[in-house]
């Protein structure tokens, strides 16, 4: 018996040391790769340690029966003990963010969401997705989604497309914080370029109206960027991480570099992100429509414009240029339930060419010699305040966040022959201030409320310049000086979760806008019957929805929204050229535009093998802002710029149906194999004085479909991009007046073809320090141009980059 005790002894002992000695090891469940810098901790922080490069970490201090926690900011929070990890061989694998990112929204109600509990469309985009796709700007990044359309009038663009709404019907946000400000225009908008999409950790893009949570602007949808933050060591020694990446593109001769480190500290952490990329002049594919080349272009020689032959028409002269990225991130956590955030962003590109303006033709020649975008340059610094528990009685999270940005733009523009160069430069300062609470009302209900401010101010000017003498005199600028914009709204949101298969949610919004714009300097040019233009307008919105879940099988979603645009600066203020022979003149006499909205979809789900996911929408648009032929003084038509011009301003003048189906497909065929497809159909007639026509942002039917594998170590995506054509008949008056940017049908009217993509991309994790990605897009060299572009797509292009972590 003595023996008997003495072996049992001896095996406690030899177990009690094995498990205090204990060195596990931390790796990725998908790739198996070992994962340094994982933070472990007991639940009072008092016992600390870090996995190293070769992703161990030795827990000899904590107790067999201890909880430890796992976290990185990269990987979803694990929890265990050291006895059950002496059971799994001491290693622990941890799931990706990234995958449960697909499972987690925020743009909803600015606090993390189930997306299974929301009734509405949100499509969600990790970084592996971005890292796969390898996209040039962000604008990309939303075109790789499915569900945008994406044009671009120049190089340096990208104006999304969302269910039949663009520009300002749309909102975009960075880190919660809005973009979108008071000189955002109808026309096409390149802002979200200014995005880094190295920066950019994920992007989640709500289909449908946003307006309860986002305001003015969000009829459409909003796409929300929230890029990456500071990694912590949680202990008092540093954490270092780096990322080195380059990158070419045969199509455009594209030149990228980027770099970013993270310092990490116990309750410190600092992100620095830098990059810079170089565009040459786009190349066109070979096979498609000649009414796209490029055969002619202008050059100033010895001081006189001339029309000179383009010695390769595929070569879109001049769309090159370049463009820079900063971003400066501060985290600061002194409690697991207390973080703030400091964010501070930079982007400059250098001035480039407006393609769509630079084909213009004027008889049998062009009609400008320069048009020319200026430096847009935009800053952000952003400071935000997370708590995520609390025992007040009025909130569990409160999330609050105040934003400085300060926009820049300009253009420069002179007409062939001509010695006068028009420039016009505008700079917007936004700040901003919001704060949102969540409070658990029981286990079944959740309300969530909050409240903003919003103030712009538009400093504008503009100047000829005599290119012959060099002799400046000012002259109209685009917006009244000054001018300033502001928004005060408070919104409420509930929802409802009696069981697992039935949420309710709904919210209403009260939003006053204010505007202030003083027209009398433009008056010394214009003559306007007024001289200033003040707007106070206040509107509630609403939204309500269901999902309910009857099998496993079946999930249904119902939403309704209303959702509204009040006039910006832009609408009542702006003066410019919209096409040749007309001219924009201020409107003081604008109100709201609203819009109806409900949406219906179904989810089918066949043992994970098979998934179906369906929706189909209907958008009523009320007091549509839109160009339309104006009088001014009692006259249709005054001089401008040395031309005699039709009159427009933007106007309450139309109301709008729009109407889509959409419909996506997974079929996984095992852990490895997927295929994927996405294919949108959009319909809308907009009716202004009794004519009906169709309405311009209705992009033609869309889709891609992709066949992924995934080894770990391998990724391979094969995919076909797709639109449908559409005819002149399609096309809204205002696209028929462009008809250069089109190619011509059998009568010689403009329509917008067809056209498809083959593609193919790679990527290859040779360690956990070197990844390669490798892309062959538009393998057959098509020819074409997405609706509503002014410049043609790529030909055949090969992208490869190469990116080393440390």
């Amino acid at each position: 018996m003595n023996f008997l005790k003495s072996i049992l002894s001896f095996f406690s002992i030899f177990c009690f040391v094995i498990l205090n000695a204990q060195t596990i090891t931390v790796r990725d469940k998908i790739t198996k790769e070992r994962i340094p810098g994982v933070a472990l901790y007991n639940f009072k922080k008092t016992k600390t340690v870090v996995t190293d490069f070769n992703g161990e970490a030795d827990i000899s201090d904590f107790f067999p029966t201890e909880l430890i926690i796992f976290q990185s900011y990269t990987y979803k929070k694990f929890q265990t003990s050291k006895s059950i990890l002496a059971t799994n061989n001491n290693e622990v694998f941890l799931v990706s963010e990234n995958e449960n990112l697909a499972q987690i929204v925020i743009s909803a109600s600015k606090f993390n969401q189930s997306r299974e509990e929301i009734p509405q469309t949100i499509v969600s985009l990790s970084a592996k997705d971005i890292a796969l796709a390898n996209p040039q700007t962000s604008a990309d990044i939303l075109s790789n989604s499915g569900n945008v359309f994406v044009q671009k009038s120049q190089l340096g663009g990208g104006s999304p497309l969302i269910r039949g709404f663009s520009t300002n019907r749309l909102l975009i946000s960075v880190d919660g914080v809005r973009m979108n400000n008071a000189i955002f225009r109808g026309g096409n908008l390149q802002n979200v370029i200014s995005i880094d999409p190295f920066a950019v950790q994920n992007t989640e893009v709500i289909l449908g109206a946003g307006s309860v949570v986002y305001g003015s602007d969000a009829i459409g949808g909003v796409m929300s960027f929230y890029t990456k933050k500071p990694q912590l060591s949680y202990k008092d020694e540093l954490f270092f991480k780096a990322n080195v990446l380059a990158r070419y593109s045969s199509a455009n001769n594209e030149n990228t570099g980027h770099i970013d480190f993270n310092l990490g500290y116990k309750k410190w952490g600092f992100l620095t992100s830098i990059s810079y990329t170089n565009f040459d002049d786009l190349r066109m594919g070979s096979h498609g429509p000649d009414d796209y080349l490029r055969n002619q272009f202008v050059q100033t020689i010895n001081g006189v414009d001339t029309l000179v032959d383009n010695p390769n028409p595929l070569i879109q002269l001049p769309t090159g240029y370049s463009q820079i990225n900063l971003m400066q991130k501060v985290h600061y956590e002194p409690a697991d339930n207390l973080k703030f955030d400091l964010g501070l962003h930079y982007s400059a590109t250098s001035d480039y060419g407006r393609y769509d303006r630079l084909i213009r033709p004027r008889g049998d020649g062009l009609r400008s010699a320069e048009w020319n975008y200026g430096p847009q340059k935009w800053f952000m610094g952003n400071f935000i305040v997370t708590k995520t528990s609390s025992d007040s009685n009025f909130y569990d999270k409160i999330h609050a966040a105040a934003a400085y940005q300060n926009f820049k733009e300009s253009r420069i523009e002179r007409n062939f022959g001509s010695e006068i160069r028009n420039t016009t430069s505008e700079n917007v300062d936004a700040i901003s201030f919001n704060i949102d609470f969540e409070k658990a009302l029981s286990k079944k209900s959740i309300l969530s409320y909050g409240a903003e401010y919003l103030y712009n101010i538009v400093s504008s000017s503009g100047f000829e310049t005599n290119i012959t003498t060099n002799q400046n005199i000012n002259t109209v600028s685009r917006y009244p000086d000054g001018s300033t914009w502001q928004s005060i709204a408070a919104y409420t949101s509930y929802k409802y979760k009696p069981n697992s298969k039935f949420v309710f949610q709904s919210g209403l919004r009260y939003n006053q806008i204010l505007i202030d714009a003083d027209f009398t300097e433009n008056n010394q040019f214009l003559n306007l019957p007024f001289d200033a233009a003040k707007v106070n307008t206040g509107s509630f919105t609403g939204t309500a929805g269901i999902r309910f879940i009857p099998s496993k099988m079946i999930e249904w979603n119902l939403n309704t929204s209303t959702a509204f645009r009040a006039p910006n600066i832009d609408d009542i203020g702006k003066v410019f050229d919209s096409e040749p022979g007309s001219v924009v003149v201020p409107n003081n006499n604008l109100k709201p535009e609203y819009a109806y909205g409900v949406e219906l979809g179904l989810k089918l789900n066949f043992d994970e093998f098979v998934k179906i996911d369906m929706a189909t929408y209907y958008t009523f648009l009320e007091d549509a802002l839109i160009r339309r032929n104006f009088t001014l003084n009692g006259q249709s038509q005054i001089n401008y710029q040395g031309e005699l011009s039709n009159v427009q301003a933007i106007q309450n003048a139309s109301e709008q149906d729009i109407y889509g189906f959409e419909v996506g497909v997974e079929v996984n065929f095992n852990e490895n194999l997927q295929l994927i497809s996405q294919y949108n159909v959009i319909g809308g007639t907009e009716e202004a004085n009794g004519i009906e026509s169709p309405v311009r942002h209705i992009a033609p039917s869309f889709g891609r479909t992709h066949l992924k594998y995934d080894t770990g170590k391998w990724k391979f995506d094969a995919f076909a991009i797709y639109n449908n054509e559409l005819s002149f008949n399609q096309l809204a008056p205002s696209e028929i007046s462009k008809a250069y940017l089109y190619a011509l049908d059998d009568n010689g009217n403009p329509y917008s073809p067809s056209w498809y993509t083959l593609n193919f991309r790679a990527q290859f994790q040779l360690n956990k320090n070197l990844e390669f990605n490798a892309s062959l897009e538009n393998i057959t060299d098509q020819r074409y141009r997405p609706y509503s572009s002014g410049i043609s797509g790529a030909g055949r292009n090969l992208i490869i980059s190469a990116k080393y972590s440390l």
